[in-house]
């Protein structure tokens, strides 16, 4: 039973005779244990070197109280092992780079599997989206696996969001313009923001991807379906994508940004929070089409409301508004 501790099955015989007689002679404990006495002295140095007997007197020995010798190296030997496990963790990538080195060497084609199927797909994107742990690096555009805007979509994206944030996953999205076109869509992505996610709005993006931990990364490959995804492993390819992710990255404006530190708690006046959605739909270069879609009210109203907050700005044009709101420390 304490072979988990480093102690013998025999050792641990002599152990055991030693609890229920105090104070023994290697002689006494031999005869208990039905062996000669030069085998038990040496499983007695053995016992006292892991803490968990000692010497009374020459000759003589009693056993540590099972409770603290054996808790301590119990803890011992747990702690040993999880650095063990850390240390095996920690070999995982390299070990994983020259399997896959091996792999371009000997089939190419294993770098990169094709996925079809609507199913197969959800599965893979499910799998990856459980299993991340550090990495959540997305060029975000339609088409969607779900419909956005659906009942209860948006709950589902933000509980997910959530459990990666609480991961300590670093999540960043570059979203285009199509990304924002769903009514309500610019309300929500500003909500999980302030939860913790990294977003930032480009014109235009070529293609959809994901880069999961930067260890693999899932590609659309027909625009407008998703019926078909590649998924990338460690290669040549992959470090292309993450660099043109961080590109794509470095190009984009955030979509939205809190307060500068100085002002975080200096009260001042600001607008509502309409009016902020509303400025950083202006920022993000929404027309007034756009910006009714959004809110769910007519092209009319959303006229009207542009040009009140351009009047309470001081601003002849949107440009100017921007600038305004940035100069007020609003969108700062």
């Amino acid at each position: 039973m304490l072979d988990a501790l480093g102690i013998s099955a025999f050792d641990e015989q002599v152990y055991r005779a030693l609890l229920t007689r105090p104070d023994s002679g290697a002689r006494d404990l031999a005869t208990a244990a039905d062996t000669t006495a030069t085998r038990t002295g040496h499983a007695l140095k053995r016992l006292a070197g892991l803490g968990v007997v000692r010497r009374t007197g020459p000759g003589r020995w009693e056993a540590v109280g099972p409770r603290s010798a054996l808790t301590v190296l119990l803890n011992r030997r747990r702690s040993e092992a999880e650095t063990a496990f850390t240390d095996v963790e920690s070999a995982l990538p390299d070990l994983n780079r020259l399997y896959r080195t091996g792999q371009l060497q000997t089939d190419p084609g294993t770098l990169v599997e094709v996925l079809t199927g609507r199913e197969t797909v959800q599965r893979k994107v499910e799998e990856l989206s459980e299993s991340v742990t550090a990495h959540l690096w997305t060029l975000d555009k339609p088409p969607y696996l779900e419909a956005v805007g659906e009942p209860g979509f948006n709950d589902r994206e933000t509980a997910t969001t959530r459990m990666w944030l609480e991961r300590g996953v670093d999540i960043r999205t570059v979203y285009c313009r199509e990304s924002l076109e769903p009514p309500g869509r610019f309300r929500t992505l500003l909500h999980l923001a302030s939860l913790g996610e990294q977003a930032r709005l480009l014109a235009h993006l070529p293609f959809k991807a994901r880069i999961v931990d930067r260890r693999m990364a899932l590609v659309l490959l027909v625009g407008g379906s998703q019926d078909s995804i590649a998924v990338v492993h460690p290669s040549g390819l992959l470090d292309g994508l993450i660099e043109l992710f961080e590109a794509y990255w470095d190009r984009a404006e955030p979509l939205s940004s809190g307060p500068s530190p100085a002002t975080v708690d200096a009260p001042r006046e600001g607008p509502g929070d309409d009016e902020l959605l509303l400025l950083r739909m202006l920022n993000a270069g929404y027309k007034d089409h756009a910006i009714a879609r959004q809110l769910g009210i007519s092209t009319r109203t959303a006229t009207r409301r542009v040009a009140a907050l351009m009047g309470a700005l001081g601003a002849r044009n949107r440009f100017q508004a921007g600038a305004a709101a940035h100069a007020r420390g609003w969108l700062s």
